[in-house]
């Protein structure tokens, strides 16, 4: 039984290098939660946000993860194992935000089986074998929130396969709370909008930009901070009876 009764919170954020991720990432260290972030072939902009949260009194670390590499989760595992005991003084962390993530814009005529395994194994099967691999580094009454996406709610031509892998993910959310209750893990999907990031494909022309604030109730794209900020406001236990839960973060597009 993994237990802890230190006061400082620690939370595991894939993909915390840019973009949404990075968003959580600044906002959790604001809130006095210690961060492990990853970042998978950017070592300098992984680095830049970890000293961005150390330089405002808060408490960072750095380390290279890929997520289509699942051969890689038991270095990746005994490395987060290091830094808890090195830098917390831990064998274990509290929070696990699964965000790390890929897409690619491509009709469904077009898709490559080449290009759908790298989708399914970034976006899903690396999301799976990675939480089994770390849940017993996590303390009873954790939480694991994993960031899916509004187009498992609404559809868009070129997104089938990401869209349909968020949507698996969001049941894949449901089985981990069903399975860990016993261990009073929750786990939640939170899942953004149309988002101003490049990823988020809001860096299109202004016509696109427009086109998609008029679907969305509140006029406008969302922000990574839009996301960053309601995320890490997750990790505490004000969140405590939330479990097994899809939040989506869109401004109420097409509602």
């Amino acid at each position: 039984m993994n237990t802890t009764n230190q006061k400082t919170k620690i939370v595991l954020v894939t993909g915390g290098s840019r973009g949404i991720g990075k968003s959580i990432a600044l906002n959790a260290g604001k809130r006095g939660i210690g961060v492990i972030l990853t970042y998978n072939n950017n070592p300098e902009q992984g680095q830049a946000v970890a000293d961005k949260i150390n330089a405002e009194g808060g408490k960072a670390v750095a380390l290279q993860f890929d997520s289509s590499k699942t051969s890689s989760f038991n270095d990746f595992t005994n490395m987060v194992s290091q830094v808890l005991r090195k830098d917390w003084n831990r064998e274990n962390f509290d929070y696990l935000v699964n965000n790390a993530g890929i897409s690619q814009r491509t009709l469904i005529k077009d898709t490559t089986e080449d290009a759908f395994d790298q989708l399914v194994n970034v976006n899903f099967k690396g999301l799976f074998f990675l939480t089994q691999k770390l849940i017993p580094l996590m303390v009873d009454g954790g939480q694991i929130i994993n960031i899916s996406s509004g187009l498992a709610r609404f559809a868009f031509p070129g997104v089938a396969v990401y869209g349909a892998l968020k949507a698996a993910t969001e049941g894949l959310t449901r089985y981990f709370a069903k399975e860990y209750a016993e261990r009073k893990i929750r786990v939640n999907s939170v899942a953004p909008g149309a988002i101003d990031t490049e990823f988020g494909g809001g860096k299109g022309d202004d016509s696109h930009r427009q086109q998609i604030a008029d679907m969305t109730a509140l006029g406008r794209l969302g922000e990574a901070e839009d996301v960053g900020v309601f995320v890490a406001s997750m990790l505490s236990d004000d969140s405590r009876f939330v479990n097994a839960q899809r939040i989506e973060i869109s401004g109420g597009m097409f509602i």
